[in-house]
């Protein structure tokens, strides 16, 4: 597909871009082969092919969170080595 020299400076203006007269030769021309690439995209038989957002069948394996300090004993053990305490909450300068 050939873009016109006219919807180069249509897009340019849509994303608010000041080009050249040589740049708008250049994107007519880069902006015309991605568009031929897609066409050839858009020609590939597709009819029975599962949709999917990749090829490689892999899958997201993931584990339950779990915290490993679960007795009171170590949270006590953890709250005496903070150097501010207050209401069983560790006390930190506030930065905002």
């Amino acid at each position: 597909m050939k873009l016109s020299k006219q919807q180069v400076e249509h897009v340019a203006k849509l994303a608010r871009l000041g080009i050249t007269e040589k740049e708008k030769e250049k994107f007519r021309k880069e902006l015309s082969a991605i568009l031929g690439f897609v066409e050839k995209l858009n020609e590939a038989k597709t009819e029975g092919v599962e949709p999917t957002a990749h090829i490689t069948g892999l899958q997201n394996v993931t584990r339950e969170d779990e915290s490993g300090m679960t007795n009171q004993e170590s949270r006590e053990k953890i709250m005496k080595l903070a150097p501010k305490r207050k209401n069983g909450y560790v006390k930190v300068k506030a930065i905002l």
